[in-house]
């Protein structure tokens, strides 16, 4: 359920007919939240309200995004809502893992609010385990999408003029039938879920996804901010590569302890 902020004088709830909403999934290596962070960071977008659901393991903490000492101290909670009207953006950051047996609900709850708000189309960054490729994934680019049939009609086109390459879908059952294939999206979340609830409801979501493993995943997630930049075009690219890290995007000051303190100098 999404709840605005109140800045006060009320707290009327944003117009997002026709806004392209961005989100993540809690995936492998937390590539499409670090890269909705880049988004976030980089757009100097408002925080206008809060997604509220105990699907997400309950976690407050300070402004990740925080640009001086005066802003520093405003609470953040695990999923928040950030709009940009003049690009007809509207993100929203989840910042906590789900709860067991959770992801049926969150889905059902996020089309919802989808629908009722009016949004445009989804767009939904994600990752997936690069070890449980199989052989077609091992080839080309790590970079993949998939689209719902409804956005298909409208921007299937515009993917192929990009050159991209669609989610693989894989046999249901390896060496013993090779004919039945499924789509599969190993450490993808809620992914695969979300995607197909919003084609059976024929809610227009893009998928845009990378291969990785665990670990150091900021390149990762410059890459997939990259890919997502290619299409929607957020900020004016120095480089058409979606592989080349080095860009124009705002790294947020809370990536400082993306791994933690450093090491105490009583140590040594």
């Amino acid at each position: 359920m999404f709840i605005p902020c109140d800045r006060g004088g009320g707290s009327a709830a944003p117009d997002l007919k026709g806004f392209t909403l961005l989100m993540p999934a809690v995936s492998v290596g937390n590539v499409g939240q670090l890269a909705i962070d880049l988004v976030i960071s980089t757009l100097d977008m408002t925080k206008v309200g809060y997604f509220y659901t105990d699907c997400l393991v309950p976690m407050v903490g300070n402004n990740p995004y925080a640009t001086a000492e005066e802003n520093s101290v405003e609470l953040s909670i695990n999923a928040e809502v950030y709009s940009l009207p003049s690009k007809k953006l509207v993100v929203l950051q989840i910042r906590s893992p789900f709860i067991k047996n959770k992801y049926r609900p969150f889905c059902e709850t996020l089309l919802s609010w989808v629908k009722s708000s009016k949004c445009a189309r989804v767009v939904l960054l994600s990752s997936s385990h690069a070890y449980q490729r199989d052989d077609e994934q091992l080839l080309g680019t790590p970079l993949r999408y998939l689209l719902t049939p409804d956005l298909e009609k409208a921007v299937g086109g515009r993917m192929k003029e990009l050159n991209w390459k669609e989610m693989e879908k894989v046999a249901a059952y390896p060496g013993i039938n090779n004919t039945d294939k499924v789509l599969h999206i190993p450490g993808g979340g809620i992914t695969k879920l979300l995607f197909t609830e919003s084609c059976s409801e024929g809610i227009q979501m893009a998928v845009l996804l990378k291969f990785c493993s665990e670990g150091d995943n900021i390149p990762d997630a410059f890459v997939l901010v990259n890919y997502l930049n290619e299409w929607l075009q957020l900020i004016k690219s120095e480089s058409n590569n979606s592989t080349d890290s080095s860009s124009q995007w705002k790294i947020p000051s809370s990536w400082r302890l993306l791994f933690g303190n450093g090491l105490p100098p009583a140590l040594f």
